[in-house]
């Protein structure tokens, strides 16, 4: 496992790409070093556009991160609720999830667990405000593929995305 301080990508189909925290990202396998990359596509391998799911309690988070994620492209179903989100994930499989991990009814990491078993192809980052080294090691260790702090870096998150996407 290689580290890189800054920004970095991985090669998503060699590698997968995770963020221990904002600023550092951990790595597996190839990384292709690089200060600046857009999203190239929004489509899957199979042409398709891809279906970012966002679960967050805060209407104003849904909101900006919706707004953000469809400027580059992507199709996006927002939730507030963790249930109608496992429900969706079950029947839709979508490519990425967007998870909170403060949340009134179930916090992010059941979320995540309960998600590995509806739709386990989904690639789930996880945006929180918790900047908790305990938090970030299990969501990580749970399968994240990335972790990032609110408020995110639209740049870095947005690469992030297009890992996760170009990964599925």
């Amino acid at each position: 496992m290689g580290k890189l301080l800054g920004f970095g990508i991985a090669s998503p189909s060699t590698t997968e790409w995770r963020s221990n925290c904002l600023e550092e990202f951990e790595l597996r396998g190839m990384i292709l070093k690089s200060k600046s990359r857009s999203l190239e596509s929004a489509s899957t391998s199979n042409g398709t556009v891809a279906t970012v799911c966002l679960l967050d309690d805060d209407p104003s988070v849904l909101k900006a991160t919706s707004r953000l994620l469809h400027s580059a492209g992507l199709g996006v179903e927002t939730f507030s609720e963790p249930d109608p989100f496992l429900d969706f994930a079950k029947s839709h499989r979508p490519s990425v999830a967007v998870v909170d991990i403060i949340m009134p009814l179930m916090n992010g990491l059941e979320v995540q667990t309960r998600l590995r078993k509806v739709s386990p192809s989904t690639r789930v980052i996880i945006l929180t405000s918790k900047d908790d080294p305990s938090v970030r090691s299990q969501a990580l260790a749970g399968g994240a593929f990335a972790f990032f702090l609110k408020p995110v870096d639209d740049e870095k998150f947005l690469a992030g995305i297009q890992a996760a996407v170009s990964h599925n």
